[in-house]
C-alpha cells in the first residue's frame, strides 16, 4: 500500500458519482466479447454493492481515498499492479475506509482461501501505487500477508488473484506478461518492494496465462 503523496490530487470525501458501467464504457469495442464484461449491469453505484468481477464482494473505499473518473474513457488502463500489504486482511479494509489514510486499491486477496474484496471500481483511480501517473492507468491488486513471510502467498491466493489479473488483462486488452503486470517495487519513485522476493512471479504468470 502506498498513500496517495503531495503530488497526486485530492479527492472529495464526498460519495462517489455514479459511474458508467463496462458494457457501456467498451460498447462496440472488440474486448466486449469478454463474458463477465457481458453480464447484466452490475454498476448502479457504490450503494448498491456493485462489483466489476463478479466473485468478488463489494467492501468499499472511503471516497475520500479514491479519484472518481470514468476510465478507460478518461485514461487507458494498460497495467496490473501487485501488492502486499504487510497488514492483515482485515486491517487493510479498515485503513481503505479511514479518510485519514489516503490509499486504497481496487482489489484486496485474503490469504486463507483467496476471497477477493473490490474496494475501488475499476473505473475511478485507486491511490495505490505513489505515482499518479501509474495509478492513472493501473489496476492494483492487494495480497494480504507480509513480504518476508511466504506462507501467506497461499495456492488459494494465488489461484483466485490470477484468475482475476486474467479477467482485467482479457477485458482491457493488458499482455499477460512481466511488462505489463508488475510488482510495486517496479513503479518509479517508490520505495516499496513488494510483493519482495518470495513472491513466484515464473507460477503467478503461469496461473494468469491458464486461467
Amino acid at each position: 500500500m502506498d498513500p496517495i503523496g503531495p503530488a497526486e490530487p485530492t479527492a472529495s470525501a464526498g460519495p462517489a458519482q455514479p459511474r458508467l458501467n463496462r458494457r457501456r464504457l467498451l460498447k462496440g469495442a472488440a474486448l466486449a466479447v469478454v463474458p463477465y464484461a457481458l453480464l447484466p449491469d452490475a454498476r448502479a453505484g457504490a450503494q448498491t454493492g456493485s462489483v466489476d468481477y463478479p466473485p468478488a464482494e463489494w467492501r468499499p473505499a472511503n471516497a475520500a481515498n479514491y479519484t472518481a473518473s470514468d476510465r478507460p474513457g478518461s485514461y487507458t488502463v494498460d497495467r496490473v499492479i501487485i501488492h502486499v500489504t504487510q497488514e492483515t486482511y482485515s486491517d487493510t479494509l479498515a485503513i481503505f475506509g479511514n479518510p485519514q489514510k489516503k490509499v486504497s486499491a481496487h482489489y484486496l486477496v485474503r490469504s486463507a482461501d483467496g476471497h477477493v474484496a473490490q474496494c475501488v471500481h475499476e473505473t475511478d483511480i485507486a491511490w495505490h501505487a505513489g505515482n499518479w501517473d501509474y495509478n492513472t492507468r493501473s489496476i492494483g491488486i492487494e495480497h494480504e500477508g507480509w513480504v518476508d513471510q511466504p506462507a501467506y502467498f497461499t495456492n488459494a491466493l494465488y489461484e483466485q488473484s490470477a484468475r482475476l489479473t486474467a479477467a482485467i488483462c482479457d477485458l482491457y486488452g493488458i499482455p499477460k506478461d512481466r511488462e505489463h503486470i508488475i510488482g510495486h517495487y517496479q513503479v518509479p519513485g517508490t520505495d516499496h518492494t513488494d510483493p519482495g522476493p518470495e513472491w513466484d512471479w515464473v507460477r503467478y504468470l503461469r496461473l494468469v496465462n491458464f486461467a
